[in-house]
């Protein structure tokens, strides 16, 4: 099944004024599929052994290709590289095109551990992430599934649960095989594995990195270090706390890491597929801080996705945070959320003089649980941007 991309748009415009475009995304969340879908005149898949081992062993190869093509069509081909991360030396030769004005490409890249400083001030650069709501082209969307299985394209187009396992341990032995190893990032792929498994155990947790470290028998700065790793991979969103304080509450200043993909966490948290709603809530938590990571980052919005928590107990599971305004938001898997249910959406909303928060939920319509408090369909999720000009433009 091929599916509308919310970035399609922003492509096409970035490279219909000329623009040279970098998509960063994990491993299958449709990169090839929608850069092939562009127009263009080469298309190059690092993938494969031949053209690994062709410009691995000399770059001046691609230089001399698309010179003779640009010749050719008289004009800038625009050209497609896949998996640049293959060969990072490669975008020497790439920024030498472009500033030549030979050349306008189009980049994908699945780690970016070595490329941080791919092509400064050169490409305008976009992430895709695993289908969003607004995507998946469906009036009658599962949320149970997408909470066991995630939203990868492969995966969300398929309901026979043996072949979506098996897909998804492939999935996460993958990056163990071909971001980790073969990368050479870690020394210790046992240690790493296991620290794999306990990141999707704690996904969506406030993490100790000492306490994680003293479990897997390495140090603070290594676990750090594996945290990084995955932020590279693109395999975690990370949810900073927001620690400012009006009255001197002690604030837990400890960041979140959800794991991109929920299906990708239940796999490498070693869960089977779950028929109950037990443990949903907090997988239902988890999924609507990606959808917001998203909304924020495919949307180029000002907002920055935090939480909140007082070490007296009170907590705010997400707070849209920019430099004028703050938007509290509690999840909550009930259809019929109460003024219970707000208690701590109140208490953010004295200490920081905030006059709308949600609870985003099951409910079936929007609507005002008091005068400060809006309970929101999670598919309506978009709604909790104080301005949505960014979102509809």
């Amino acid at each position: 099944m091929t599916y509308l991309r919310a970035i399609t748009s922003k492509l096409q415009a970035s490279i219909s004024i000329g623009k040279s475009v970098l998509l960063f995304g994990p491993r299958q969340t449709g990169k090839t599929t929608l850069v092939t879908s562009l127009t263009h005149d080469l298309y190059i898949n690092l993938m494969r052994a031949r053209s690994l081992k062709t410009y691995e062993q000399d770059a001046e190869v691609l230089y001399q290709e698309i010179s003779a093509l640009y010749e050719a069509k008289a004009s800038r081909p625009i050209v497609i590289i896949d998996e640049i991360q293959k060969i990072p030396s490669l975008t020497d030769t790439i920024q030498l095109l472009i500033d030549e004005k030979k050349a306008q490409f189009i980049i994908t890249v699945s780690s970016a551990r070595k490329i941080k400083n791919l092509l400064p001030g050169r490409v305008i650069k976009y992430t895709l992430s695993p289908l969003m709501v607004e995507e998946l082209q469906s009036t009658e969307i599962d949320l149970h599934y997408i909470l066991e299985n995630g939203t990868l394209p492969e995966i969300y187009s398929i309901r026979y649960q043996d072949a979506v396992e098996e897909i998804l341990e492939t999935y996460v032995n993958l990056y163990l095989e071909e971001e980790v190893r073969k990368e050479s990032l870690v020394r210790n792929m046992g240690t790493f594995s296991n620290f794999l498994q306990l990141a999707c155990i704690e996904s969506g947790n406030n993490l100790n990195l000492s306490a994680i470290g003293s479990e897997l028998g390495v140090s603070h700065n290594t676990i750090a270090e594996y945290y990084r790793i995955l932020q590279d991979c693109m395999l975690v969103e990370t949810v900073a706390p927001f620690t400012k304080s009006n009255t001197r509450k002690r604030l837990v200043k400890l960041n979140k890491y959800i794991i991109f993909d929920l299906g990708v966490r239940r796999l490498g948290a070693k869960e089977a597929y779950n028929n109950s709603i037990r443990n949903l809530g907090f997988k239902f938590e988890q999924f609507i801080g990606l959808e917001l990571s998203r909304l924020v980052r495919i949307y180029d919005s000002k907002y920055k996705v935090m939480y909140w928590r007082s070490h007296d107990g009170p907590e705010i599971d997400y707070v849209l945070s920019s430099q004028d305004t703050l938007v509290p938001i509690e999840v909550k898997l009930t259809e019929n959320p109460t003024l219970k249910d707000a208690r701590h959406l109140m208490t953010f909303c004295t200490e920081y003089s905030v006059k709308q928060a949600y609870i985003v939920c099951r409910c079936n319509m929007p609507r005002r649980i008091n005068e400060l408090v809006t309970a929101l369909p999670w598919q309506q999720l978009v709604e909790v941007f104080p301005s949505r000009s960014d979102i509809d433009a």
